[in-house]
């Protein structure tokens, strides 16, 4: 479980900090939650 909240925290950060705008931004969480759900088998 710690593994994955690692994951999840990184991946965060790595995204927040890759997006200049709001709409960016936007982009970057649909991309994460696609990720996460792919990770799921969904």
């Amino acid at each position: 479980m710690k593994v994955f909240i690692l994951l999840i925290t990184s991946v965060s950060l790595i995204a927040l900090s890759s997006c200049n705008t709001v709409s960016g931004f936007g982009a970057d969480l649909k991309k994460l939650g696609d990720g996460i759900g792919n990770a799921a088998g969904h």
